[in-house]
């Protein structure tokens, strides 16, 4: 049984009486102590995805369709049931850890309190589980005394690491948790989440612009673009042989290491990704895609399998032209 499954889920913002689609129609599956990791532009739809796992969506929001949480429907929560199930059930670390910190709070507190709200510990028990969170994330217990302000991005995203894993949580979703970070650091929180993840048996749902490090991080990896998944693999034969030629511009965009090249002359894509508010027909690639057929302006695509345990949505997936 799948840990973490979503069904046809669509999401739209209510804008001056009008319906913007943020997410259209996504379907995914995470089995339980496994990495997905889900990558695209900005504006493709991924944090709202994200978000919406726990229904932390503004109240413009509009969701349909079924997000399966242990087989029970998140969307279906009465607000008890959902509060139970958040930190406990499922956390999240949010990109831009100083943002998502209370500023005024010390960094102990604010780890405890997903630990006294859901009732597993005593104020007491708390405090211990707090240093041995520090600890796990490779902080000194005195750290806990902290306030925000006082730490480095490094190590605020640390606290926030901690305090997704205080209540033991079955599943991490962590949207974009190195952004702004030194790539020194980046690395380092990397390793740290991946070595969590498999001590503590936890699956992880990762949200990143950059292809090469959910490659290096996930076990499977989907594409968004436009609020749609383009294409669903295995983490590293996506990144190495994208089947989507949106897939491959991503991939190219990154230099490869050992690959002069690349290095020299890295492969971006022209254009933007298209307002939400004004999709073009048939696929929402097509008027950046350097592949496109008459086709492509007419229909959009369906995902269809592109390999074994692949699906990619292009019109010259199993094509035998």
């Amino acid at each position: 049984m799948s840990l973490l499954e979503v069904r046809n889920l669509t999401v739209t913002y209510g804008t001056g009486g009008s319906a913007v689609p943020a997410v259209r129609g996504v379907d995914l599956t995470l089995a339980p102590g496994t990495k997905l990791g889900v990558a695209g532009e900005s504006g493709c739809g991924k944090s709202t995805m994200a978000l919406a796992m726990l229904r932390l969506l503004p109240p413009t929001a509009r969701l349909t369709g079924e997000i399966l949480l242990d087989g029970e429907d998140v969307l279906a929560m009465k607000w008890g049931r959902l509060r139970a199930v958040r930190w406990a059930g499922a956390s999240i670390v949010f990109q831009g850890a100083m943002h998502s910190l209370n500023a005024v709070q010390r960094i102990g507190d604010q780890i405890a309190e997903p630990l006294l709200v859901h009732g597993r510990a005593t104020p007491a028990a708390a405090r211990e589980r707090v240093g041995a969170l520090l600890e796990q994330v490779g902080l000194p217990v005195s750290r806990a005394q902290a306030y925000p302000h006082e730490l480095s991005g490094g190590q605020r995203q640390r606290v926030m690491i901690a305090m997704a894993l205080a209540c033991d949580p079955r599943l991490i979703v962590a949207d974009e948790p190195t952004t702004a970070l030194d790539v020194m650091i980046q690395a380092q929180i990397l390793r740290l989440i991946e070595r969590l993840v498999a001590d503590e048996d936890i699956s992880l749902l990762m949200i990143s612009h950059d292809l090469a490090v959910l490659a290096e991080t996930c076990d499977r990896l989907a594409v968004m673009y436009a609020g749609r998944v383009v294409e669903e693999g295995p983490a590293r034969e996506v990144y190495e042989a994208a089947q989507h030629p949106y897939g491959r511009a991503l991939s190219s965009a990154f230099p490869r290491i050992g690959d002069p090249a690349s290095r020299r002359a890295p492969r971006g894509l022209p254009g933007d990704p298209p307002d939400p508010a004004d999709l073009p027909a048939g696929c929402s690639f097509h008027p950046r895609c350097p592949v496109a057929v008459e086709e492509c302006g007419e229909r959009d695509q369906e995902l269809r399998a592109a390999g074994a345990e692949r699906r990619a949505a292009c019109v010259h997936v199993g094509s035998t032209s």
